[in-house]
């Protein structure tokens, strides 16, 4: 429902009082969401999706910027990925679960006040994409932010994987230019990898 259409009798919310225009209804999801993401979802060693020290270990650093390229404060990014070896420590896995030594394969970052994230990882290996191909290397990212009724998922592939990114089967899907919002390059400590949510450099994401 537009705003335009709204019934006149609606309170116009305020600070102290959020908007809920029925009586005796709960609120709703576009209601309710954040800003909760960096007060109960996150711990001391999140950000380590590897020990730090690891042999290989990187930061992926990167921003959270808005519609307006605004920074996104109190967002939240998680991520998720194979090891060096390509495998998961996951139940879910078809080829078992493999822990590899030192790593978890998951982090959680939130945002700061100037909408930056990071993440201490390792670079994981290719892996199968189903047709008899390879994947190559990525981490999924999932991002949370105020505002959003759910997270929304993107891909980060790797600057320095130029062979494996030229034949990797979501990469080849994209029009050359969104599939540059995908590649993090190299920084002095790992990579940067920001997030455009909206606007002309818009991330993309995936439906899952």
């Amino acid at each position: 429902m537009s705003t335009s259409s709204m019934p006149d009798t609606v309170a116009t919310p305020t600070p102290d009082a959020a908007p809920n225009p029925v009586p005796g209804l709960g609120l709703t999801p576009s209601q309710t969401v954040g800003p909760y993401l960096s007060i109960g979802l996150t711990w001391a060693d999140g950000v380590y999706a590897a020990d730090l020290g690891t042999a290989g270990g990187f930061w992926l650093r990167g921003t959270v910027f808005d519609g307006e390229s605004l920074p996104v404060p109190d967002g939240m990014v998680e991520s998720w990925q194979a090891d060096p070896h390509g495998g998961f420590d996951s139940a879910e896995d078809p080829r078992g679960g493999r822990p590899f030594p030192g790593f978890r394969g998951y982090a959680r970052s939130s945002t700061d006040v100037e909408g930056r994230f990071e993440i201490f990882t390792l670079k994981p290996a290719a892996l199968p994409d189903g047709a008899g191909g390879l994947q190559a290397p990525h981490v999924d990212l999932s991002v949370f932010a105020r505002g959003m009724i759910d997270r929304v998922i993107t891909r980060v592939y790797f600057g320095d994987e130029v062979s494996a990114n030229a034949s990797d089967p979501v990469l080849q899907l994209l029009p050359a230019a969104s599939r540059q919002t995908l590649i993090a390059p190299r920084t002095e400590d790992g990579y940067r990898f920001d997030i455009h949510l909206q606007g002309e450099h818009e991330t993309v994401f995936f439906a899952l």
